[in-house]
Protein backbone atom coordinates (compact mmCIF):
# COMPACT_ATOMS: atom_id res chain seq x y z
CA UNK A 1 0.00 0.00 0.00
CA UNK A 2 1.33 3.44 -0.86
CA UNK A 3 1.92 6.03 1.82
CA UNK A 4 -0.76 8.23 0.25
CA UNK A 5 -3.37 5.46 0.41
CA UNK A 6 -2.38 4.56 3.96
CA UNK A 7 -2.55 8.21 4.92
CA UNK A 8 -6.02 8.65 3.39
CA UNK A 9 -7.40 5.52 5.08
CA UNK A 10 -5.91 6.44 8.43
CA UNK A 11 -7.22 10.01 8.32
CA UNK A 12 -10.71 8.72 7.40
CA UNK A 13 -10.64 6.27 10.29
CA UNK A 14 -9.41 8.91 12.72
CA UNK A 15 -12.21 11.22 11.58
CA UNK A 16 -14.83 8.50 12.19
CA UNK A 17 -13.34 7.73 15.61
CA UNK A 18 -13.53 11.39 16.58
CA UNK A 19 -17.17 11.58 15.46
CA UNK A 20 -18.04 8.58 17.64
CA UNK A 21 -16.16 10.16 20.56
CA UNK A 22 -18.13 13.40 20.10
CA UNK A 23 -21.40 11.49 20.30
CA UNK A 24 -20.18 9.49 23.30
CA UNK A 25 -19.14 12.59 25.25
CA UNK A 26 -22.55 14.16 24.62
CA UNK A 27 -24.13 11.37 26.67
CA UNK A 28 -24.11 11.29 30.48
CA UNK A 29 -21.37 9.10 31.95
CA UNK A 30 -24.03 6.89 33.52
CA UNK A 31 -25.65 6.16 30.14
CA UNK A 32 -24.84 2.58 29.02
CA UNK A 33 -24.78 3.76 25.40
CA UNK A 34 -21.74 5.87 26.22
CA UNK A 35 -19.88 2.81 27.48
CA UNK A 36 -20.79 0.95 24.28
CA UNK A 37 -19.52 3.81 22.13
CA UNK A 38 -16.30 3.92 24.17
CA UNK A 39 -15.81 0.22 23.46
CA UNK A 40 -16.38 0.82 19.73
CA UNK A 41 -13.75 3.57 19.80
CA UNK A 42 -11.25 1.30 21.56
CA UNK A 43 -11.87 -1.47 19.03
CA UNK A 44 -11.45 0.93 16.10
CA UNK A 45 -8.21 2.30 17.50
CA UNK A 46 -6.92 -1.23 18.09
CA UNK A 47 -7.66 -2.02 14.44
CA UNK A 48 -5.35 0.72 13.15
CA UNK A 49 -2.12 -0.66 11.78
CA UNK A 50 1.18 0.73 13.03
CA UNK A 51 1.75 4.08 11.30
CA UNK A 52 4.57 5.25 9.13
CA UNK A 53 6.18 8.47 10.32
CA UNK A 54 4.82 10.37 7.31
CA UNK A 55 1.26 9.23 8.12
CA UNK A 56 1.65 10.11 11.80
CA UNK A 57 2.89 13.54 10.71
CA UNK A 58 -0.34 14.13 8.78
CA UNK A 59 -2.48 12.83 11.64
CA UNK A 60 -0.70 15.13 14.09
CA UNK A 61 -0.43 18.04 11.64
CA UNK A 62 3.31 18.36 12.20
CA UNK A 63 6.32 17.64 10.00
CA UNK A 64 7.89 14.21 9.57
CA UNK A 65 11.22 15.40 11.09
CA UNK A 66 9.22 16.59 14.11
CA UNK A 67 7.60 13.15 14.40
CA UNK A 68 11.04 11.54 14.36
CA UNK A 69 12.33 13.92 17.04
CA UNK A 70 9.26 13.18 19.18
CA UNK A 71 10.05 9.47 18.85
CA UNK A 72 13.59 10.13 20.09
CA UNK A 73 12.16 12.17 22.99
CA UNK A 74 9.80 9.32 23.93
CA UNK A 75 6.58 11.20 23.22
CA UNK A 76 5.70 8.85 20.36
CA UNK A 77 6.41 5.15 20.69
CA UNK A 78 7.72 2.79 18.05
CA UNK A 79 6.22 -0.53 17.11
CA UNK A 80 9.21 -1.41 14.95
CA UNK A 81 12.18 0.29 13.33
CA UNK A 82 12.98 -2.33 10.72
CA UNK A 83 12.70 -2.17 7.81
CA UNK A 84 11.09 1.22 8.52
CA UNK A 85 9.91 3.21 11.51
CA UNK A 86 6.34 2.28 12.44
CA UNK A 87 4.57 4.04 15.30
CA UNK A 88 2.03 2.88 17.86
CA UNK A 89 -1.34 4.27 16.67
CA UNK A 90 -2.80 4.34 20.19
CA UNK A 91 -0.05 6.71 21.30
CA UNK A 92 -0.30 8.78 18.09
CA UNK A 93 -4.01 9.35 18.69
CA UNK A 94 -3.45 10.20 22.37
CA UNK A 95 -0.82 12.74 21.34
CA UNK A 96 -3.18 14.07 18.64
CA UNK A 97 -5.73 14.93 21.33
CA UNK A 98 -3.11 16.70 23.42
CA UNK A 99 -1.79 18.65 20.43
CA UNK A 100 -5.34 19.63 19.45
CA UNK A 101 -6.13 20.83 22.98
CA UNK A 102 -2.89 22.81 23.16
CA UNK A 103 -3.54 24.46 19.80
CA UNK A 104 -7.12 25.27 20.83
CA UNK A 105 -5.64 26.98 23.88
CA UNK A 106 -3.40 29.10 21.67
CA UNK A 107 -0.19 27.12 22.18
CA UNK A 108 1.68 26.72 18.90
CA UNK A 109 5.35 26.74 19.96
CA UNK A 110 7.31 24.26 22.07
CA UNK A 111 4.63 21.61 21.62
CA UNK A 112 7.10 18.82 22.36
CA UNK A 113 7.70 20.03 25.91
CA UNK A 114 4.02 20.67 26.56
CA UNK A 115 2.93 17.28 25.22
CA UNK A 116 5.71 15.49 27.09
CA UNK A 117 4.81 17.11 30.42
CA UNK A 118 1.11 16.38 29.94
CA UNK A 119 1.85 12.72 29.17
CA UNK A 120 4.01 12.48 32.30
CA UNK A 121 1.24 14.11 34.35
CA UNK A 122 -1.34 11.68 32.94
CA UNK A 123 0.89 8.72 33.81
CA UNK A 124 1.38 10.06 37.33
CA UNK A 125 -2.35 10.60 37.88
CA UNK A 126 -3.11 7.08 36.64
CA UNK A 127 -0.50 5.42 38.86
CA UNK A 128 -1.78 3.26 41.69
CA UNK A 129 0.49 5.02 44.21
CA UNK A 130 -0.97 8.41 43.31
CA UNK A 131 -4.54 7.08 43.54
CA UNK A 132 -3.75 5.52 46.92
CA UNK A 133 -2.31 8.81 48.16
CA UNK A 134 -5.44 10.68 47.04
CA UNK A 135 -7.63 8.12 48.79
CA UNK A 136 -5.62 8.50 52.00
CA UNK A 137 -5.89 12.27 51.78
CA UNK A 138 -9.68 12.07 51.30
CA UNK A 139 -9.93 9.95 54.45
CA UNK A 140 -7.73 12.24 56.52
CA UNK A 141 -4.89 9.77 56.71
CA UNK A 142 -1.24 10.65 56.39
CA UNK A 143 0.52 13.71 57.68
CA UNK A 144 1.03 17.23 56.50
CA UNK A 145 4.49 17.99 55.25
CA UNK A 146 5.65 21.55 55.69
CA UNK A 147 8.28 23.26 53.65
CA UNK A 148 11.28 24.96 55.24
CA UNK A 149 9.64 28.35 54.67
CA UNK A 150 6.51 27.51 56.79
Amino acid sequence: MTAATEQERTLDLVSRIEEIEDVATSLPTSDPRRAKLDQVVKAEIAAISPMRAIVAARVLKISEPTVRSWVKAGVLTERTTRPRLLLDPVRVLAVRKLVHDLREGGKTRDLLDEVYFRLVDQNDVQSSEFQESLDQMRHGQGRRVRSASD
